[in-house]
């Protein structure tokens, strides 16, 4: 059974940063790719990075702010948002799907879905 588990979120001032974690558990020796989605309020989820195997991914509206890194002993992913603006404020979650890919646009390739972590950009 595959568990992805977020942290990291909270509240934190524009121009802040902070950093999210995925914790993965359950994909045994298969290759994974985990993504970063966010929905915020009255939005529709979208994407924001993704690493795998084949590469690590950005969406254009966090490239040069956010940044995708993996400890792969720990099965462990990070986000590392530097920069942070009030549009950026949204459930973050991470996602994880089986293979070598990753997508940072689409959320069909996803199986497996973390509970979410908020994330608030505000003075």
């Amino acid at each position: 059974q595959v568990h992805l588990v977020e942290s990291g979120g909270g509240l934190v001032q524009p121009g802040g940063s902070l950093r999210l974690s995925c914790q993965a558990s359950g994909f045994g020796t298969e290759p994974y790719g985990i993504g970063w989605f966010r929905q915020a309020p009255g939005k529709e989820r979208e994407g924001v990075a993704c690493i795998s195997d084949e590469g690590i991914f950005y969406e254009y509206y966090v490239k040069g702010r956010f940044s995708i890194s993996r400890d792969k002993r720990k099965n462990t992913v990070y986000l590392q948002m530097n920069s942070l603006k009030s549009e950026d404020t949204a459930i973050y979650y991470c996602a994880g799907a089986v293979g070598r890919g990753c997508s940072a646009t689409t959320d069909i390739v996803y199986r497996f879905w973390g509970q979410g972590t908020q994330v608030t950009v505000s003075s």
